[in-house]
């Protein structure tokens, strides 16, 4: 079958939010959804996931799933926002218990920050599989940018967060706390191994050099052929060497200490303190 995708692009954060919705029905899922965050007064604003609201409720639509490809380090999630305004059941891999007793310790949680990832709804594990409607989804645990990572095949479309961008951008970094180029090379495969037609969703855009317009939405083939550091049939070992050297010369997110700290609760924020106030937490030189 094949899903009705809609896109909805936030520039401040080059992310893609998916909105996808069975054809022969009202059920709909959201991949991957935004929190506008100004990290400058540390003011939140849902215009972003207020958008994706109105849509759904304009058309319709009933809201099954609210789903995270992974534990994003360059935006805040807005799920609890959406699944208090609309229902649904909040996913992400299983191997979100890893990253939590990673970023448990960076930023130093204590032992009331529950590491168990009973923080979301539904915690998927590869080959897993549900429904959209009428929609079959599966899951492919495609970790090496992160070890919770996953790739949502639902109906002719694979949603791949952060693993492959668009062809001619390449693959995402693979130098954060339990990630691997090797793995990551891996996962990669996995994904090209599903039909040439399959579209290809990826999470987030950049503009390649050369590109004028944002761009989110590729094929199985087109990857395969042209993804100018994992196409084209190259090797392990260079991708390891290529992706290793491009890591090594790239900043941390903008929005990597506050994200994490959110991303890992689901969306949430972190308890308020004894003042009745939230605050983040920097760890100086913790990563």
């Amino acid at each position: 079958m094949k899903a009705d995708v809609t896109a909805f692009f936030d520039e401040a954060t080059n992310t893609v939010t998916y909105l996808l919705a069975d054809p022969t029905g009202t059920a709909c899922a959201i991949i991957d959804s935004v929190l506008d965050f100004d990290y400058a007064s540390g003011r939140t604003d849902t215009r972003s996931a207020d958008a994706m609201i109105a849509h759904i409720r304009s058309a319709r639509l009933d809201l099954q799933w609210i789903l995270e490809t992974h534990v994003h380090a360059d935006h805040l999630s807005a799920a609890p926002y959406i699944q208090n305004q609309l229902g649904g059941k909040i996913g992400i891999g299983a191997h979100i218990t890893d990253v939590q007793t990673t970023f448990g310790k960076v930023f130093n949680e204590g032992s009331e920050f529950q590491r168990d990832g009973s923080q979301f709804d539904r915690l998927f594990a590869e080959g897993d599989s549900f429904h959209i409607g009428q929609l079959p989804a599966r899951v492919l645990h495609t970790p090496g940018h992160t070890p919770a990572c996953l790739t949502y095949v639902i109906g002719d479309a694979a949603f791949v967060g952060d693993t492959l961008f668009m062809p001619d951008f390449g693959t995402a970094r693979c130098d954060f706390p339990g990630g691997s180029a090797a793995v990551m090379y891996a996962s990669v495969q996995r994904i090209m191994a599903l039909p040439d037609q399959t579209r290809v969703f990826v999470c987030h855009d950049y503009k390649a050099p050369g590109r004028e317009t944002f761009a989110w939405e590729s094929t199985v083939g087109d990857q395969k052929r042209r993804n100018v550091h994992i196409g084209a049939g190259r090797s392990m070992d260079d991708f390891v060497a290529l992706r290793q050297a491009r890591d090594a010369s790239l900043a941390m997110p903008r929005l990597i200490i506050p994200s994490l700290q959110v991303n890992m609760r689901a969306g949430h924020m972190p308890p308020p303190e004894p003042d009745g106030k939230t605050y983040l937490k920097v760890p100086i030189n913790g990563l």
